[in-house]
């Protein structure tokens, strides 16, 4: 793909980068674009060059049996510790139906009303989570460049046909939050906060639900204390973590057959216990009974919303695993198999609670028939520890979707299917999750406190998912007011009545996802906060194409023979460790191209559509554009990629004299230079700046990988040159 550009351009930009998924060369009409003050880069497409992929019937039942094990363990699991978490002192009928009443109205407006039925419609793409909606958001509405999180996409992105187009609809919400620069900090912050909770709710999740599934063991034996349930749980946590790396697909197929049996065991179970015990336990579906409830127990019984709240633990999953699967898979998984289970299994537990409500402490092996208790205990340890995938599985993908969005250091991110874009593996974020379950499993030893944590974790994340859908319906839907407003109300209710009881558990261990919350908040504030003094930093000194000329024409300067690629992260314009570089050097290669690489969301780029490349003003001088899927390995060591370069540069060539230098120029040698940069922050900015950026910005950037790390480079051929910044 080639372009041209003016002599009299001021700076080089990358205004219009297609990629090209899935399209033949025959669909596409390139066109040259000519704007004064920058290269254009255009290219259009009859059709749109990349359309959701759709299932099939069979597709879709597969991709909805595997989401059993990765998407619902933790959701499904919550019979084995709702009931049990109640601290309520002989319960009579009327308290046991009013807690299935509950639990009830409590799955059907969040899990399967909110999030089915509603939630799942707002991806970005196909990606869900917390930050999925964010940048579904930034999409439609225009966030000004100062922003707590850089714009990272190219302004052309705009034109492109697999990002939206943005809506049509200039509603007072929208020309609101364009137009206040508090109001997109805000709702930036509240985006950060609610997807580090999700990150805090991976490492709850494993904590609370093998320590539950372990714990039936104590009722056989009494030689078996709590450390030895402790000991237990870690070898068992330790061994799921250190399988992740096998990824999604195939974690899900060992583990859905595991999930398949459970719903199958505990609903089974349930519907035993309901014709034993109580048969007319479904009456308890009347809301009716909620008011009973709460006129007999008052105070006590808002304090028991606290552990009522588990029964939608891992409601969340279903939208933060959504690139894992699909959204017609996920809601045929929930609607035919998960919800029903659920509520049957639920019945089954307050049917025999009924008559033995001594038992509530211990209410799933309770009320397990005795022969069934030694299958059902090893069914309930292995969905247990599938239980904690969900959430694992989340964190990757809310870690991989912040790196995209410029939020998260880079760290290494693997992609585990050619067919999912969204199924991921991340090293280090793996292990400190394995750590921290470990910690908190040892910490607390298994008491009550992880349940506390547990609980305000999820109705954190919830809450602030309820109010970012608030401003999707209103920004982008376009749904009326009326309808937003019960939307609202009703989930606020809900959900704010769950958060009241669940702040009172915050010093009995719910401060334990504030406190990860707050670490990688922390992470993520400063390295964004330092990207964006960097960004402006490089926007207020990058060279324009006259500055350029300048430079390179200088007497002073010797043209050495051979080629130069200057490896940078900055997207638009010529970034100013150039000048640092020939200044300092004091020679240029003759010929210089100036490369950005840049992963598209797509499995993978044709090579003829790899290069997107400029000529810049200066003889010997081109800006390029390196595109990769995500499956694609960005590999520069062969002479391959340097002839494939060359061939595009020729495009460029003005004459047959340009056109030689080039085919010569590999003959001269081959050098790959790579720019480092560090902040500083001087006197003058504070010592909160100072902060930030001289200690926990720059930690960071010596630690994470940068992006020119992800290049295969012949390392006999790199040259790194650092540049310091003051800002």
């Amino acid at each position: 793909m080639r372009v041209g550009a003016e002599e009299q351009d001021e700076s080089a930009e990358f205004v219009n980068v297609e990629d090209s998924g899935g399209i033949s060369r025959e669909e596409q009409i390139p066109h040259v674009g000519e704007e004064k003050g920058r290269v254009s880069f255009s290219c259009y497409y009859k059709t749109p060059h990349r359309k959701p992929l759709e299932y099939g019937t069979m597709q879709t039942l597969l991709l909805a049996y595997q989401s059993l094990g990765v998407v619902y363990g933790d959701l499904g699991t919550s019979p084995l510790y709702v009931f049990s978490s109640i601290s309520i002192s002989n319960p009579q009928e009327e308290d046991i139906l009013g807690i299935l009443s509950l639990i009830f109205w409590t799955l059907t407006s969040i899990a399967l009303i909110k999030y089915v039925f509603i939630v799942l419609h707002a991806d970005d793409n196909g990606e869900g989570g917390t930050f999925a909606l964010y940048s579904f958001l930034r999409q439609h509405i225009s966030f000004q460049t100062k922003g707590i999180v850089p714009v990272n996409r190219l302004n052309s992105d705009a034109n492109l046909s697999f990002y939206s187009k943005g809506s049509s609809i200039q509603s007072k919400t929208k020309k609101f939050l364009e137009s206040s620069r508090r109001a997109q900090t805000i709702l930036t912050f509240v985006v950060l906060l609610g997807t580090c909770m999700v990150i805090g709710d991976g490492a709850l999740t494993p904590a609370i639900s093998v320590l539950s599934a372990v714990q039936g063991i104590q009722s056989k034996s009494s030689k078996i204390n709590q450390n030895d349930v402790v000991l237990l749980s870690v070898v068992i946590l330790a061994i799921l973590f250190l399988f992740q790396r096998f990824g999604t697909s195939k974690v899900s197929f060992s583990f859905s057959p595991i999930m398949l049996l459970w719903f199958t065991f505990t609903s089974s179970i349930g519907l035993h216990n309901i014709i034993k015990y109580y048969p007319t336990v479904f009456k308890a579906l009347s809301p009716h009974y909620i008011f009973v409830f709460f006129s007999r127990n008052h105070k006590r019984g808002w304090e028991f919303l606290g552990a009522i709240a588990l029964c939608i633990t891992g409601a969340e999953a279903m939208f933060a695993d959504l690139g894992h699967f699909n959204k017609r898979a996920i809601q045929v998984a929930f609607s035919a198999m998960v919800y029903p289970s659920l509520i049957i299994t639920y019945a089954g537990e307050a049917a025999y609670l009924i008559k033995n409500p001594e038992n509530i402490s211990t209410t799933f092996y309770s009320s397990i028939p005795e022969p069934l208790f030694w299958p059902m205990f090893v069914v309930s340890t292995l969905a247990a520890v599938v239980a904690s995938q969900a959430l694992i599985s989340a964190s990757f993908s809310i870690i991989r979707q912040s790196v995209a969005l410029g939020c998260f250091p880079r760290v290494n991110i693997i992609h585990t299917s050619s067919k999912h874009e969204g199924q991921v593996y991340t090293p280090e974020v793996n292990y400190f999750l394995m750590i921290a379950c470990i910690l908190i499993v040892v910490g607390f030893k298994g008491g009550p406190q992880i349940g506390n944590a547990f609980g305000v974790a999820v109705i954190w994340v919830m809450l602030i998912t309820t109010c970012l859908m608030a401003v999707v319906m209103l920004v982008i839907w376009d749904t009326n007011i009326i309808l937003v407003s019960i939307f609202v109300m009703v989930l606020l209710c809900i959900e704010g009545g769950y958060m009241t009881s669940l702040l009172n558990k915050v010093p009995q261990g719910g401060w334990v996802p504030f406190a990860i919350s707050m670490f990688f908040l922390i992470i993520m504030l400063s390295w964004t906060h330092g990207r964006r003094k960097k960004s402006e930093y490089e926007a207020e000194r990058k060279m324009s194409m006259l500055d350029l000329d300048q430079l390179i024409t200088n007497n002073e300067i010797t043209r050495l023979p051979g080629m130069c690629f200057f490896c940078t992260d900055l997207m638009n314009g010529i970034p100013p460790i150039i000048r640092h570089y020939v200044e300092h050097v004091r020679s240029v290669r003759e010929v210089m191209v100036i490369i950005t690489v840049r992963t598209l969301p797509i499995k993978s780029v044709l090579p003829e559509e790899r290069f997107v490349v400029a000529k810049l003003g200066p003889k010997g001088v081109y800006r390029c554009l390196v595109q990769y899927g995500y499956m694609d390995t960005a590999d520069m060591e062969g002479e391959d990629y340097i002839a494939s370069v060359i061939e595009m540069l020729k495009e460029q060539a003005e004459n047959q004299e340009e056109a030689h230098m080039l085919e010569t120029t590999m003959h001269g040698g081959v050098i790959f230079i790579l720019g480092r940069i560090i902040l500083k922050s001087s006197k003058k900015s504070g010592w909160f700046s100072q902060l930030v950026i001289n200690s926990l910005y720059r930690l960071l950037q010596k630690n994470f990988r940068s992006t020119v790390s992800t290049l295969r480079i012949p390392p006999a051929k790199t040259l790194q040159v650092g540049m310091l910044y003051e800002i």
